[in-house]
């Protein structure tokens, strides 16, 4: 990424550290640290929204700017 924000962020506060963004994640983006989901490898996301579909407490952001390419994909 050009600049410093994080393609995926994880909100702390709602995090329960259930693991299911590590199991449905097919980049890796997600470990486990202090019984909270951490974003440790923002970058290898490929922005499937896997873990924003499957996240039982919705804590889970892309950013906007890196979601834009694939919602035009799919508006045509």
């Amino acid at each position: 990424m050009s600049d410093k924000r994080k393609r995926v962020s994880v909100d702390q506060s709602s995090c329960i550290g259930c693991g299911t963004c590590i199991k449905v994640c097919p980049a890796g983006v997600f470990k486990i640290i202090n019984g909270k989901s951490h974003a440790v490898r923002p970058d290898a996301c490929i922005v499937c929204r896997a873990c924003i579909t499957h996240c039982p407490t919705s804590c889970i952001t892309i950013s906007p700017r890196e979601y834009e390419p694939i919602k035009r994909l799919y508006e045509g």
